[in-house]
């Protein structure tokens, strides 16, 4: 490596990432984007790092895997966790964000860097020289012909739901509750309650309700389509094929959300989560959906409180697509077959929006890294990090299919002889240390 230049395609949560931490180190940035220039199935808007499926992040407990992860990012200077802390809406435990604010915020920081050069403008072949690979998901179909081309098919996909929006003036506030689960903190989250009639006909309404079929995603490279998808994706009428009951034992699980007007709690229990500051939207939390929009309309209107509803944005599918990465990929993260190439963020194998930031600012690490200390520089994290072994399952060969994965304390090295009530939390406290004694010795 001769100079700090670098080529990002991709403008989305990793790319974005990977900017603003390689700007900071003096590296000249050119940011491609596609959009608005050709859109993607999913986005409604040109901004960075623009938040698609929910405006979640997960929770913010250190004795889950997720606020763990979001602890070792901090630790590690992220610049779009940070900006997500600093657009925040109550959420509970959870870290959910005004979405608008958000990639607002994202884009006005990467216009502002000198550094960086924002570029709307489609790749449709894998850039010459350094390049980070975070077109996402949705990589159009013209750059994914290109990389079969080079790559060989390599690629892998699955199908994401996405959950409808409804305006806060629409809902029945005579029906709707606000509580917190357990009213643990404050009460951030609004409640429909079901009776047992009210549940099984919703249910009943979820297994008639006319779905969208597999013919209508076919494409030039994916024509004969079963429709896989991720677990965490699931549309809320797949579930409910599992059996009636799944859902008032998932998603909709009535404990610890007792209505205060009555003191019962109630057979099953929806709830919504405000989209923004101002609460003007709410998101119905695990209603991803691929029921055509006048089944969800009629379908959701069902819902206890929610009879008069208005749709500020319908659920929806699209296809996401990934690649095989432990075939792929280098220790690195860079492509064995394009050395000078690097894959971030969800085209890279994981799943979830902190994940996808994570793995962006991962990849500038190692890349900053390998500019001062050669390709051979001995970067790594601690592997009991969440990140650290996110990467590793990333490089590591399995003989099972590879899914995309996400934070979970499965991934992280077993602790012998620690209580299991306490095992959680000993997990984060020996990640924390190991990554601030690594982050003193190695940058």
């Amino acid at each position: 490596m001769t100079n700090k230049t670098i080529t990002i395609v991709g403008a989305g949560l990793a790319g974005s990432e990977a900017a603003l931490q390689l700007a900071e180190r003096g590296w000249k940035v050119s940011l491609y984007e596609m959009r608005p220039e050709r859109m993607t199935p999913a986005h409604q808007t040109d901004k960075c790092a623009e938040l698609v499926c929910s405006n979640s992040l997960k929770s913010l407990r250190t004795d889950t895997a997720a606020g763990l992860l979001k602890e070792e990012l901090k630790l590690l200077n992220c610049k779009l966790l940070q900006i997500a802390l600093d657009k925040a809406v109550p959420a509970g435990h959870a870290l959910a964000v005004d979405r608008d604010a958000f990639a607002e915020e994202v884009t006005r920081q990467i216009e502002a860097n000198s550094k960086i050069t924002l570029i709307r403008e489609e790749i449709t072949a894998i850039p010459k020289g350094l390049t980070i690979l975070a077109s996402g998901p949705l990589t159009s179909d013209a750059l994914m012909q290109a990389m079969i081309e080079q790559l060989g098919e390599q690629h892998l996909y699955f199908f994401d739901a996405i959950a409808p929006i409804v305006s806060a003036d629409s809902l029945d506030r005579s029906v709707v509750f606000e509580k917190s689960r357990y009213n643990k903190g404050d009460a951030d989250y609004l409640n429909c309650s079901f009776t047992k009639e009210e549940y099984l006909d919703f249910v009943s309404a979820l297994l008639e309700g006319e779905k969208h079929t597999a013919h209508e995603f076919e494409n030039a490279f994916f024509k004969d389509l079963n429709f896989r998808f991720y677990e965490n994706c699931m549309p809320i009428e797949e579930l409910a094929r599992r059996g009636t009951e799944t859902l008032r034992f998932g998603v909709m699980r009535p404990v610890g959300l007792e209505d205060a007007r009555t003191g019962k709690r109630a057979y099953a229990v929806l709830q919504l989560r405000a989209e923004n500051r101002n609460r003007t939207a709410f998101n119905l939390v695990g209603c991803q959906t691929m029921l055509k929009y006048g089944a969800q309309k009629e379908i959701f209107r069902k819902i206890p409180g929610l009879n008069g509803a208005e749709f500020l944005r319908y659920g929806s599918i699209h296809r996401n697509s990934y690649l095989n990465s432990p075939a792929l990929l280098q220790p690195n993260l860079a492509l064995k077959a394009l050395p000078d190439v690097w894959l971030a963020g969800q085209f890279c194998g994981v799943e979830g929006y902190t994940e996808s930031i994570g793995m962006g600012l991962l990849v500038a690490l190692i890349i900053d890294s390998e500019f001062d200390k050669g390709k051979d520089s001995g970067f790594y994290l601690p592997e009991t990090t969440v990140l650290g072994q996110l990467w590793k399952r990333l490089i590591t060969a399995s003989e099972q299919r590879f899914q995309p994965v996400n934070a979970n304390f499965g991934l992280l090295p077993e602790l012998i002889g620690v209580d299991k009530k306490n095992k959680k939390q000993e997990y984060a406290i020996r990640a924390f240390n190991d990554l601030q004694n690594w982050i003193k010795a190695s940058i």
